[in-house]
């Protein structure tokens, strides 16, 4: 059971790390080839979109690294407070890039700019690869994959219900509103 957990792991982690290197590679490739894609690629709009959907990625790769190490050394818990703590780090910029993303998104609305579609697709990607990441799951559902949901600490993931549960005993702990900032030095 461990070896397929491992190897489902790997899999995972670095499937979402070529899809990094794989869509930066054909984002250059096209801009070098396609005398067309020019202006679609290499637009302010295009580029914020492509490096915000990049960084949401690696963060998916980070994830499955992590897990990855923790089944090694025989730990199926979940990820420790202060990992947790960097995933909501990382979500809360991602929800701060996004609004950004939406301000551009109504700039572009407004002056039809001729990569407004690439903007769109790229941007819609990224954010649903953050609802994937933050909201839904981190492990597919498929039904293929029933020995790692069986798996003690794997069971479809929801990162954002583990850092709500950390923050909560946070402010159980010490006293603290770490959500509010109430009481906290």
């Amino acid at each position: 059971m461990q070896k397929r957990v491992k190897k489902k792991l790997v899999s995972l982690y670095t499937g979402e790390l070529f899809a990094v290197f794989t869509f930066a590679l054909i984002w250059i490739l096209y801009i070098q080839l396609f005398e067309w894609s020019v202006p679609y690629l290499t637009s302010y709009q295009s580029l914020y979109a492509f490096a915000l959907l990049e960084f949401i990625l690696l963060q998916g790769s980070y994830y499955w690294y992590l897990k990855l190490k923790q089944v090694q050394q025989n730990d199926f818990t979940p990820l420790p407070g202060r990992q947790l703590r960097i995933f909501a780090n990382f979500k809360r910029l991602n929800t701060g890039l996004i609004v950004i993303g939406m301000f551009v998104l109504i700039y572009q609305l407004n002056s039809k700019p001729i990569e407004l579609y690439w903007f769109v697709f790229v941007f819609l990607f990224a954010v649903i690869e953050h609802i994937n990441y933050y909201y839904v799951r981190l492990l597919s559902n498929d039904r293929r994959n029933k020995g790692i949901k069986a798996a003690k600490g794997l069971p479809e993931v929801k990162i954002s219900k583990r850092i709500r549960k950390l923050f909560k005993i946070r402010r159980t702990n010490n006293g603290c509103n770490f959500l509010h900032g109430k009481g906290c030095l």
